[in-house]
């Protein structure tokens, strides 16, 4: 998937096929949205939204740890609140100078480090 909209909106397919199979009592291809989003992903795309959402939401501990609403983050970042939330909700892909500007006043930065291989 290339954006967060894409994926919302294949995840949302995803949803409604799942919904039509439990209706017609068929669990051919899995339990839950998830289990049948992990089997259409690849696993480039499935490593790509796990760290999306990783990111994001070491960004919305760090602000709730450091007791900032979206508003005083706004303030300190100079990112608009609204882009804030989008950040927060997934619904956006923010360059990554925007990430930088919202973790510098909660005292955060981006590293590179090697992945883990299994």
């Amino acid at each position: 998937m290339k954006t967060n909209k894409e994926y919302a909106q294949a995840l949302k397919q995803a949803e409604t096929n799942m919904k039509d199979i439990e209706e017609r009592g068929d669990s051919a291809i899995g339990e839950d949205a998830l289990a049948f989003m992990d089997s259409i992903l690849s696993p480039e795309e499935i490593a790509e939204s796990n760290l999306r959402v990783s990111l994001i939401g070491e960004l919305i501990k760090a602000r709730q740890e450091k007791g900032i609403s979206q508003k005083k983050l706004e303030e300190l970042s100079g990112v608009k609140q609204p882009i804030i939330a989008r950040m927060e909700k997934g619904t956006t892909s923010p360059q990554i100078e925007t990430v930088l500007k919202v973790l510098l006043p909660l005292g955060k930065t981006l590293a590179i480090v090697p992945l883990k291989h299994e």
